[in-house]
């Protein structure tokens, strides 16, 4: 590691060549449709998820059980509670 200032600047010019004489392997070229399509099911599942929300708030509103509503997540009650219950408190008591 360089130490002193003439040694910084060495050090310095010397990354500065490299960064101006650096050119791409095209092998290191990688699909960004791989990224996007990662971006686009984390969008979906975002928009997946407050759907969800909004259901589970809808069905338990309208007096449906934890248990019920756990059964069809694939979930117990008590853990559709935890996970939703707080949610749909939330939604009844702004309304």
């Amino acid at each position: 590691m360089p130490r002193t200032v003439q040694e910084i600047l060495d050090h310095a010019d010397e990354l500065a060549r490299r960064f101006n004489d650096y050119e791409p392997d095209p092998s290191d070229r990688r699909d960004p449709e791989a990224l996007a399509a990662v971006r686009d099911a984390v969008i979906a599942r975002l928009e997946a998820e407050r759907t969800l929300v909004s259901v589970v708030r809808a069905a338990h509103g309208k007096g449906h059980s934890w248990q019920s509503i756990g059964t069809l997540l694939g979930t117990s009650g008590e853990a559709a509670r935890q996970r939703y219950g707080k949610l749909a408190k939330d939604t009844r008591q702004s309304a």
